[in-house]
């Protein structure tokens, strides 16, 4: 495909700021944006939990690992989850003891698919001649994995996660290192996520941002509002190509 490098916005729909030039790369977050982790919530009942744990849980992880960031340090996503599920847990009558409960919910990211709009955007993007990668703030396994079992990643040319670097998203230095990785700049770069904060972390290192909305939500007022805003990546793909 044909890029158009000029720098003049075009019309925007509100709370957008697209910009006329096309990314060369575009890095996607993995983690809820990617993967679908619902099936987690089963993990839960399984061990004798509530559902509604799961996204408890998930949101403290996330707390947990950012507050680490923003102090300046980092730890592994797995090791932050298992601690922070045997916190959730602690008080459950569950069916099993709390080591083995910890284990089942956390060997769950290894079964995860795609959300449906996923693999057929990623042709598309492919395709279109987009360089495609992944940045995440879990390991680059889960994310190997889940690719492969959808049969999508020979279209990644690279697998990143943060444990390379020296903090979580969304610190700057995470995307610096995509950038890094892909040998390109931040302004060549768009991140698609699922995250408000994800979005927010990539514009104020200078990179565009697509936001998935799946579900209809309302973008937090007070994060940077993103380039694109989207219900599927299929649409993003078509508004990047025309």
């Amino acid at each position: 495909m044909s890029f158009s490098f000029t720098s003049t916005c075009q019309m925007r729909r509100p709370g957008e700021l697209t910009m006329n030039k096309t990314p060369s790369v575009i890095v996607f977050d993995v983690n809820e944006t990617l993967s679908d982790m619902s099936p987690l919530k089963t993990r839960f009942v399984d061990v004798g939990a509530p559902d509604y744990l799961a996204r408890v849980w998930f949101a403290a992880l996330l707390r947990d690992g950012f507050a680490l960031a923003a102090a300046g340090g980092s730890a592994k996503f797995a090791v932050i989850g298992a601690d922070v599920l045997r916190e959730v847990l602690r008080d459950v009558a569950l069916t099993r003891s709390l080591d083995d409960a910890v284990t089942h919910v956390m060997d769950g990211f290894a079964g995860l698919n795609l959300h449906p709009d996923i693999a057929e955007g990623i042709r598309t993007l492919k395709g279109a001649g987009f360089r495609l990668v992944t940045l995440s703030n879990g390991s680059a396994q889960v994310a190997h994995a889940l690719l492969t079992k959808a049969e999508i990643r020979e279209a990644f040319e690279f697998l990143l996660t943060v444990e390379d670097t020296t903090a979580w998203k969304p610190v700057r230095t995470a995307y610096n290192y995509a950038a890094d990785a892909s040998g390109v700049q931040p302004a060549d770069m768009l991140l698609v996520a699922v995250h408000p904060w994800d979005i927010h972390g990539a514009s104020r290192a200078g990179m565009r941002s697509a936001w998935l909305n799946r579900t209809a939500a309302v973008y937090p007022s007070y994060f940077t509002a993103p380039d694109y805003t989207v219900s599927t990546l299929n649409e993003l793909a078509s508004r990047l190509l025309t």
